[in-house]
């Protein structure tokens, strides 16, 4: 069978926010062993590709480099190691998804790519063997190509699927100010004796409890140095979340609310306050698909 027409596609490329982050041990090569959940949003960008006679990527934001270190070109570029397929491709990539912010934009970018090649240029690589072979590119890739949230371990690689997508109104919010991942590690102080279980917490316990059982242990580097994730923070749980938390190594921040017009109000807030904000509804799954561009 011949593969698909290379002509013109679009996909979807989701970002994601932790549930909690428990940085348990610092590694010898200098990744650190973690426990996180992952669970996506609906922030969003888009990638069009379409046949032409090079590679080339352009991104909408200038401040992003569209070269060999953009993670779209990495993904493609290592892809090429385990499947034969013509590269010559026009990327167009229209980011919203914050850069810098803890929601995984880049990570969700690759992954995207991957599975439009995969489908576009016939590769049939299934979604366990694209997962293996990105697992260099980037920790978290594995979860934006599976699209199933999930209990995270050892360096974030060690996905778990487990139905931990919140049941309720998810605000996040970007303080427009850049975290560093690598610093926030840095200046955190790993913790093996976690005083509450996070999958017992994710599954088993009310998301009202979260507040109490429920920590981003990388809060405690990066707040000092961006406060105003902090005052977000606590403004969310004054206007009616009953979870917010920090997202990944930050800066965005989240509340989840259980009521749809105390999440409204919240998100039209930040905006109104010039804060690039996004909302998720309950149960929100992300569309994995793949479509021809007429």
């Amino acid at each position: 069978m011949n593969p698909p027409e290379m002509e013109s596609w679009i996909a979807r490329s989701y970002g994601k926010i932790n549930l909690g982050l428990q940085v348990v041990d610092r590694l010898p090569n200098g990744y650190h062993q973690i426990v996180t959940g992952f669970c996506f949003i609906e922030w969003s960008d888009r990638l069009s590709v379409s046949r032409s006679d090079r590679l080339s990527l352009e991104v909408n934001i200038e401040s992003i480099p569209t070269d060999s270190s953009n993670l779209v070109i990495k993904a493609i570029r290592h892809l090429q190691k385990y499947a034969d397929f013509d590269d010559r491709l026009a990327i167009d990539l229209e980011k919203h998804i914050p850069h810098a912010a803890g929601l995984g934009g880049g990570s969700s970018n690759a992954a995207t790519i991957l599975r439009m090649i995969n489908k576009m240029a016939g590769l049939r690589l299934t979604a366990d063997e694209l997962s293996d072979l990105s697992l260099t590119l980037g920790a978290d890739i594995p979860f934006f190509i599976k699209g199933e949230p999930g209990i995270a371990k050892g360096v974030g690689n060690e996905i778990t699927t487990t139905a931990i997508q919140p049941d309720a109104w998810i605000v996040t919010i970007f303080p427009k100010k850049e975290s560093s991942t690598a610093e926030a590690y840095r200046y955190c102080q790993p913790n093996p004796d976690q005083e509450f279980d996070l999958t017992h917490t994710l599954t088993q316990t009310p998301m009202e409890d979260w507040r109490y059982m429920l920590f981003n242990d990388l809060e405690l580097s990066v707040i000092p140095q961006i406060p105003l994730i902090g005052d977000i923070k606590d403004q969310l749980y004054e206007l009616g979340a009953v979870y917010a938390s920090m997202s990944g190594s930050g800066s965005a921040v989240y509340g989840i609310f259980e009521q749809e017009m105390a999440a409204v109000d919240a998100l039209n807030l930040f905006m109104d306050h010039k804060y690039p904000a996004n909302i998720t509804p309950p149960l929100f799954r992300p569309d994995l698909g793949i479509y021809r561009s007429d």
